[in-house]
């Protein structure tokens, strides 16, 4: 018999930092097709830089000082 997803979360939340971290990347992981080649997802990664900085250049979106987006994160882990 299958354990109820709220007790697989309250057991994966009482990981330490770095095994959170490690199952959360397989999870996703899992949730995604088979990786392509990797020269199309270079090559799609390239054209999303590319997306962004044309963006950024047009004024279409703002971008957020880094030492500010630090800030926030350091806020939400304590």
């Amino acid at each position: 018999m299958a354990r109820p997803l709220e007790q697989i979360e309250a057991e994966a939340l009482q990981l330490d930092e770095n095994d959170r971290a490690r199952l959360a990347r397989r999870l996703l992981l899992s949730l995604e097709p088979v990786a392509e080649d990797p020269a199309e997802i270079k090559k799609a990664w390239i054209e999303e830089a590319l997306r962004r900085h044309a963006e950024m250049e047009s004024g279409e979106v703002e971008g957020i000082p880094a030492e500010e987006v630090f800030r926030e994160l350091r806020a939400t882990r304590r």
